[in-house]
């Protein structure tokens, strides 16, 4: 199966999006590579004015380099989300660029396939940092100036892991069901203000940061034979769902975690 790129993607997305009421929104994108910055190319292309924000300056190039080829513009901010107080500084930023932010998007994550018995607590404090704690932070200063103003949308990207007891996933697994609950919990106590919180939870989605799992012998055809639809997703079939749950056609979807797995999660 041959991977979309980003600038494939964005191609794909067209003036048809209007329709999603996004043009003139403003985007921050938490993690500039993978499904992450696939959505980001996916709002400039239905019109909205992004921000992306990552750590390695090198994938921050990169995208840099898809808006151009796909005719936008991109704000980028270079900022290590596990600092404290990282989240509410590249919101105000974030907010000084862009004139505002009506729409936050949590793409950062990472995992380390071991069982639970080989894991030291430093090692599990760090996925669960990555995974959650930045969420915690950045949703969290996004949230005040959006209930503030009264309107918003959050979104982060769970996984089915959240939900499955994959083997060899315990802190990564973990860390998404702490994204589930959080996200519940924000979308509780914000309704009222007319702020949205959802989350996106993929199964098995080919991208290039899951291109070196995929290249194990027989990995691919073991997990496509998990998934009944017996295939791998595509980063678009994430898109998709984001700019649905982000646009004005979405307010009265709060506390929903939808997942986009080809029914792997049925089994």
């Amino acid at each position: 199966m041959a991977t979309a790129t980003t600038a494939d993607i964005a191609t794909a997305v067209t003036h048809d999006t209007d329709w999603l009421g996004l043009r003139g929104s403003r985007v921050l994108v938490a993690g500039a590579g993978g499904i992450g910055g696939a959505c980001a190319l996916a709002y400039a292309g239905a019109g909205a004015s992004v921000a992306v924000v990552d750590r390695d300056p090198g994938v921050l190039e990169a995208i840099g380099a898809a808006f151009t080829g796909a005719g936008a513009s991109v704000e980028r901010i270079q900022a290590d989300l596990t600092e404290h107080g990282a989240g509410a500084r590249v919101v105000d930023e974030a907010v000084e660029r862009l004139g505002g932010v009506d729409v936050l998007l949590h793409a950062v994550g990472i995992n380390d396939r071991r069982p639970v018995l080989d894991f030291t607590e430093d090692e599990w404090d760090h996925i669960l940092q990555v995974n959650l704690s930045t969420l915690f932070a950045l949703a969290q200063a996004a949230g005040r100036h959006m209930v503030a103003r009264g309107s918003g949308r959050i979104l982060a990207l769970s996984s089915v892991s959240g939900l499955l007891a994959h083997h060899s996933h315990g802190p990564y697994a973990a860390s998404k069901g702490g994204v589930n609950q959080l996200l519940r919990v924000m979308a509780r106590e914000w309704a009222e203000a007319g702020v949205t919180v959802n989350a996106l939870a993929p199964g098995y989605i080919e991208t290039p940061l899951t291109a070196g799992e995929l290249a194990k012998p027989g990995k691919r055809a073991s997990l496509e034979g998990m998934v009944p639809a017996g295939r791998l997703g595509t980063p678009e079939e994430v898109t998709g769902p984001a700019l649905f749950l982000s646009s004005r056609h979405a307010g009265f979807i709060t506390g929903h975690v939808l997942y986009i797995d080809g029914g792997r999660t049925l089994v």
